[in-house]
């Protein structure tokens, strides 16, 4: 089974439209909906912000579900400035910039885990149904969409992801973070 989180229920709305054979239970102030969605067993859940809410998501997912695969996916802030809205970016690696228990731990370490950062671990099949996708899109957006949300070309970015639980505007956090 597949397991698809987002942070926000309207980024898993379009998902729950194409869902079939629709099963729902509730734990932990979540809806959790099981069926399937283009010929895969998957569960979709709405995790709401944060890391701690999305953490706490996974944990209840791993618990009940037993997934083969977790994606999470939604829009995200951006700070590069070749990324543009359309653009699909998968990660490479996960990094959390605003995790630091130094001196005792290098800097983004997450204790016990000993990890700086997440591991996609296997993006290939992530790539290719982005990159069929991206080369069709105007199958599924049309072009009025396009123009109104100001999608123009859009490219796959696979690389690393870095998140937090902030709103970053100054632009020497920014280059930091970038760095």
């Amino acid at each position: 089974m597949i397991a698809i989180i987002s942070a926000m229920q309207e980024e898993i709305q379009a998902l729950l439209n194409e869902l079939k054979n629709i099963e729902i239970s509730e734990k932990g102030m979540r809806k959790y909906y099981t069926g399937t969605l283009f010929n895969k067993n998957v569960v979709l859940v709405f995790s709401r912000w944060g890391k701690v809410a999305s953490a706490a998501t996974t944990t209840q997912l791993i618990n009940d579900y037993n997934p083969t695969e977790i994606i999470f996916t939604g829009v995200a802030g951006a700070i590069k400035n070749d990324l543009n809205i359309g653009d699909v970016v998968i990660g490479k690696n996960l990094y959390q910039y605003d995790v630091d228990c130094s001196p005792i731990f290098k800097k983004f370490e997450i204790p016990i885990l000993k990890k700086q950062y997440f591991e996609t671990s296997d993006s290939r099949k992530l790539i290719n149904s982005t990159s069929l996708f991206l080369g069709n899109y105007n199958k599924f957006i049309t072009s009025n969409d396009a123009e109104k949300f100001k999608i123009n070309n859009p490219k796959l970015i696979y690389g690393y992801i870095t998140t937090g639980d902030q709103f970053i505007s100054d632009s020497k956090k920014v280059n930091e973070i970038n760095e």
